[in-house]
């Protein structure tokens, strides 16, 4: 296989994690392929994946873990989010694994240079949470609007380029990564509960809000604004109408106009400074954002709002080229991956676990009830990298996991009218 050379991460929500010490323990690992000649488990040792994208995985100890683990060695490059779906349609022989947002499959699948890949050879696919297969967290669970996960996570059969309205036997891609987002607020500096997601347009923090900007990204929070504010009542947040962007675009551009933001960021370190240096006091956020600006002394809050998150999540997804040994390789990778070491590096860290069932196995009780359960830290929360996180005593901002994952008002989505809608935000961003 050619071979290609890795690039330095690009700052990004994912590719952020980088560096430090490997997590203590063994890994559970699915161990050599079964029913295969010796000779052909030793070959698998052989092989080497190269793998891009945006996601965590795309970091040191992951694939020196894998190297461990199963003698695999991954090539990995990382990219921003529309970099990768650019390359997934226009580059299909250069990557044999694709690590990439569950709402890029909209724009990449119909391209045929992906493969589905049997849930049958997938060893942890029942400790997989239901938001990735049905779509709901809990039997009772309502489906949130946008591109939700399961939307876009089966096909029919191999080759198909429309995904299948429900449950079958072929996967898109395997969840790896995923987190309810929200606003971040300096408390001490605003001195008042915040309740709403009505409050980033608050005349009160006129010249120290502040929104991302990343248009698909952006309007998702824009529209959770709005929505909330009463102006809007949109059908899909998820998918807007050319009259919702216009009507959304228009609210945010009046804001603007009359000063109410102070920036407009697009990487992990240039919110972190305006929120640490207090130019802003809410603004849109990432959760290691936050706890970066909390591990500086500085009091931050990631908000839980009465009107829910917004999420996002990722995974992994086969090339179409990928056949044979590579192909077994790959899955072995992936069936390992799930198998609770790596599951345990994202937890560690403020993500969720595509499985976290497995991945308790790698925290310990003190870590799993912070993290997962919304249970007061017995001693300091400690990162897989040796950084101190939280104090004892602390609680994790939203609660459990159920508590955050079961507030999840929308996805992240690609829209119908996604060009519109970019021109659109392009000029609010120009205004």
């Amino acid at each position: 296989m050619k071979k290609q050379d890795t690039k330095k991460p690009l700052v990004s929500r994912r590719t952020l994690l980088k560096g430090g010490a490997a997590l203590a323990g063994a890994a559970a690992g699915s161990g050599a392929i079964t029913g295969f000649p010796m000779i052909w488990a030793q070959n698998i040792k052989n092989v080497t994946l190269r793998q891009f994208g945006t996601g965590v995985s795309n970091i040191n100890e992951i694939a020196k873990k894998a190297k461990e683990d199963l003698g695999i060695t991954l090539e990995m490059t990382a990219l921003d989010t529309d970099s990768t779906a650019q390359r997934v349609v226009t580059q299909p022989k250069s990557f044999d694994i694709a690590d990439i947002e569950y709402f890029t499959l909209k724009k990449v699948w119909g391209a045929g240079n992906l493969q589905p890949m049997n849930i049958n050879k997938l060893k942890q696919f029942d400790k997989i949470v239901g938001i990735f297969k049905d779509g709901k967290l809990t039997p009772t669970s309502k489906i949130a609007q946008g591109t939700a996960p399961h939307t876009v996570s089966f096909v029919d059969k191999p080759g198909d380029k429309k995904f299948a309205s429900g449950m079958t036997d072929y996967y898109t891609m395997v969840p790896t990564i995923y987190n309810a987002d929200t606003l971040g607020i300096r408390p001490d500096i605003i001195g008042r509960p915040i309740e709403s997601w009505t409050e980033l347009l608050n005349p009160e923090f006129k010249g120290k809000a502040s929104i991302l900007n990343i248009s698909s990204i952006g309007i998702m929070d824009a529209a959770m604004v709005c929505e909330a504010m009463g102006e809007i009542k949109y059908g899909d947040k998820g998918n807007m109408t050319k009259a919702e962007i216009d009507k959304t675009m228009a609210i945010f551009t009046e804001a603007k106009k009359a000063g109410q933001f102070r920036a407009f960021w697009k990487s992990f370190d240039e919110s972190v400074n305006l929120m640490a240096s207090g130019e802003v006091v809410i603004q849109s956020m990432w959760s290691p954002a936050i706890t970066k600006v909390r591990s500086m002394g500085i009091p931050c809050i990631y908000q839980p709002l009465k009107e829910g998150y917004r999420s996002w999540g990722g995974g992994l997804a086969l090339s179409s080229n990928l056949s044979g040994i590579e192909l077994d390789a790959a899955y072995e990778y992936i069936n390992w991956y799930l198998s609770g070491w790596v599951g345990g590096l994202l937890m560690r860290q403020g993500y969720y676990s595509a499985a976290p069932e497995t991945s308790k196995n790698f925290m310990s009780e003190d870590e799993w009830g912070f993290w997962f359960e919304g249970k007061k830290a017995k001693s300091d929360i400690i990162n897989p990298f040796g950084q101190k996180l939280e104090p004892a005593g602390a609680t994790r901002d939203g609660g459990s996991f159920y508590d955050r994952m079961g507030a999840v008002e929308c996805w992240n989505s690609v829209m119908d009218e996604n060009r519109y809608m970019v021109r659109k935000w392009n000029e609010f961003i120009a205004a």
